[in-house]
């Protein structure tokens, strides 16, 4: 299948790489096909592109890479939404932001994706340990100017 992109142009995917979020993501509830495009093979983030819009797409990446100790309860009900028999089969995403060198991830609305059926969910965490922010690294350090000297 022919994906447009408003940042890479056309991308062309298998019909198997299609991820239904069939109650889309918070606040684009209409868009409801993405595709996880990989910038290099051992890339650490990736591009959630909708099928659907080629402009929206959202930076996110496996958020165990930078906090290790994150972990995502799933309860029985989402579980079956999910169509998931175990939690093995679960992949974990949280859209990334970045502000000023800042990059964060949105842990407390992650990105739960079976890996088998493709069908994800944006879970709302109520634990107020997570936030919409939370850092996870920093970017592009400032390089010392030189003193110039006459």
């Amino acid at each position: 299948m022919e994906v447009r992109t408003s940042r890479f142009g056309t991308v062309t995917i298998s019909d198997d790489r299609v991820i239904t979020f069939p109650k889309g993501l918070l606040g684009f509830g209409e868009f409801k096909k993405f595709c996880l495009l990989e910038p290099a093979e051992d890339a650490c983030f990736f591009w959630l592109q909708s099928v659907e819009d080629p402009d929206l797409a959202f930076v996110v990446t496996d958020p165990m890479i930078f906090v290790p100790d994150y972990s995502v309860p799933i309860r029985p009900e989402q579980m079956g939404d999910l169509h998931l028999d175990k939690l093995d089969d679960a992949q974990v995403f949280v859209v990334v932001n970045k502000i000023d060198r800042q990059l964060t991830g949105n842990l407390q609305g992650p990105l739960v994706i079976n890996t088998l059926t493709r069908v994800g969910e944006q879970m709302v965490l109520a634990e107020k340990r997570w936030t919409v922010r939370h850092p996870l690294m920093t970017v592009g350090a400032a390089v010392p100017r030189r003193a110039i000297s006459a």
